[in-house]
């Protein structure tokens, strides 16, 4: 006897086709309303080269800030039992859901001329880097910690057995064997950096050369050259769909 075909609730297929919509109908204004003419020479103005470049230091030193302290957290976060484990959790995740301004507050009572800790980094590149990383970070110990709880420790055993310090195991059998999701994790935190705006001009000011990114200066320019805007935009956009292209292998992996 044939099993009976399962049926499907089509009533939400219509809702579904309208969220596809709604997420693609401003990205392709973008591409629609983007001056394709000048876009080069609006793309290559000293102002926007000035911005890119910032933003590519400040994403990129975010991102080795991330590296430096999220792996081992993930790693802690997946390996380690320990009194308030699930508040340590949450807190590193606390990034995912507070708005971006009251981070850079947090920051600014923090690692301001009049913070708890004496850095004094508020309104400075170094500030900047702070900033995205804060927001950056979550991104990574996810990912990380999601494929240390997923992954076989066979192989880790193996090498504690033949005498492999713990350390040495981490380094040449975890790591290796994670090295797909740390790549997504850093992509995406990357990216995560490299877009952030509302910690950045929170914490670090819009100082042109020093802390003005390249979502800073597209705001700016909303104001006196739309157009400009626009075509700043459409480099972080293109920069954003070539992530999710360069991690579509390993969203089919992890279904």
């Amino acid at each position: 006897m044939k099993p009976r075909p399962q049926r499907r609730p089509v009533a939400l297929v219509a809702p579904a086709v309208v969220g596809v919509a709604f997420l693609c109908v401003p990205l392709v204004a973008i591409l629609w309303r983007a001056p394709w003419r000048h876009i080069v020479q609006l793309v290559s103005a000293p102002a926007a080269r000035t911005a890119l470049r910032l933003s590519l230091e400040c994403s990129l030193g975010a991102l080795a800030l991330s590296l430096v302290l999220g792996v081992p957290l993930a790693w802690v976060l997946a390996r380690l039992d320990f009194p308030g484990k699930s508040a340590v959790r949450a807190l590193v995740m606390v990034p995912l859901v507070l708005p971006p301004v009251v981070g850079g507050v947090a920051l600014l009572l923090a690692f301001g001329r009049r913070g708890i800790v004496p850095l004094h980094l508020a309104f400075t590149t170094r500030g900047a880097i702070v900033a995205e990383a804060f927001v950056a970070l979550p991104f990574l110990v996810l990912s990380v910690e999601g494929a240390l709880l997923s992954l076989d420790r066979d192989y880790e055993e193996v090498a504690a057995t033949l005498g492999t310090s713990p350390f040495a195991t981490f380094r040449r059998v975890t790591l290796p064997l994670i090295a797909p999701a740390l790549a997504a994790g850093a992509a995406l935190a990357w990216a995560r950096a490299l877009g952030e705006f509302g910690a950045t001009i929170t914490f670090a000011g819009s100082l042109p050369g020093r802390t003005q990114t390249l979502p800073l200066e597209i705001y700016l320019l909303l104001q006196d050259d739309p157009d400009a805007a626009v075509a700043l935009s459409v480099v972080l956009l293109m920069v954003s769909l070539f992530v999710l292209v360069a991690l579509r292998g390993r969203w089919r992996v992890a279904r």
